[in-house]
């Protein structure tokens, strides 16, 4: 398959506007038509290229906003066909797609700042939301560093802007090696906890970051976050549904209301509903989400 293009707006060759350019990698017939369609073609040019030496050759003779991986080839040979586009195009976000998952790819892919990563099955929704994202985030290279990594436990430092937790979030989907339901309801207590500590701790302040620790084992998966704020205490949030009493279930909205907040403060109660423990420490800038893998009887491996 040579590179092709699927230019067809007038609009590239305009002097008021610039196409942005993505490059794929071929994925077979019916996956490159899902990607195509993800693309908004008043407003970005696909290129098509049959394998990842191809798209390295043409990365270098000509800029990309984007390059999307194929299926056809594993993550840990997509992270090489990084390395290498590093040297002539360091700042060029690159999507993993690929169909064969081998343990060690997600923590490998972030260390040399790939934008994201996807492994089969993975959710065509999801992936229109961060290509979307690589174009919405202007400066991504530092958001995500790995602090400190083994198969078990992860540290990482992640700036304080919602387009690097979106980033964040799908990283995690991938590397949680849960069950579907399991997965999402991780995810998504996940989410909102580092959302909170990156708004109410850092007031979501691009120069500030959050750290990360996230332990997988035989019985348990737990994820600890800390802001860099000062902290509150769970006693003193009435703008926060988890404060409510029984009695009045949406008392923190009229609060929300009078101090100017944003609708919202469902967070903590949500994650406290989707695992099993939700603790914080006393100073209140540091939570510790806790889900219990009872039904397991044979160890699992983290897809660190």
């Amino acid at each position: 398959m040579d590179a092709t293009s699927t230019d067809s707006s007038p609009l590239e060759n305009s002097s008021t506007r610039r196409l942005h350019r993505a490059l794929i990698v071929d994925s077979g017939p019916e996956l490159n038509q899902q990607l195509t369609n993800l693309f908004d073609h008043a407003d970005w040019s696909i290129h098509f290229v049959a394998d990842n030496t191809q798209a390295l050759a043409l990365a270098q003779e000509q800029a990309f906003d984007l390059i999307i991986t194929g299926e056809k080839t594993t993550g840990e040979e997509d992270i090489d066909l990084l390395r290498r586009l590093r040297a002539v195009r360091p700042h060029t976000r690159l999507i993993i797609l690929t169909d064969e998952f081998i343990p060690g790819d997600v923590l490998a892919s972030i260390r040399e700042r790939a934008f994201s990563y996807f492994a089969r099955p993975f959710s065509i929704e999801k992936l229109s939301e961060m290509i979307r994202i690589a174009m919405a985030e202007a400066y991504w290279d530092d958001g995500i560093e790995i602090i400190s990594a083994s198969p078990e436990w992860v540290c990482l430092s992640v700036r304080c802007d919602v387009l690097t937790a979106n980033r964040l979030i799908q990283f995690f989907r991938e590397a949680s090696d849960l069950a579907d339901m399991e997965k999402e309801e991780v995810s998504i207590a996940f989410r909102e906890m580092l959302l909170n500590a990156m708004e109410h701790g850092a007031h979501f302040d691009p120069s500030q970051f959050v750290e990360i620790w996230y332990v997988r084992t035989r019985r348990v998966n737990m994820c600890k976050v800390k802001d860099p704020g000062e902290g509150f205490s769970l006693n003193e949030i009435k703008h926060a549904a988890v404060g409510n009493p029984p009695d009045d279930p949406f008392r923190h909205m009229a609060e929300r209301e009078n101090r100017g907040i944003r609708p919202g403060g469902f967070g903590i109660l949500m994650a406290k509903r989707l695992v099993y423990e939700l603790i914080y420490s006393d100073q209140g800038n540091e939570v510790l989400l806790v889900k219990y893998l009872d039904k397991r009887e044979d160890p699992v491996n983290f897809r660190s």
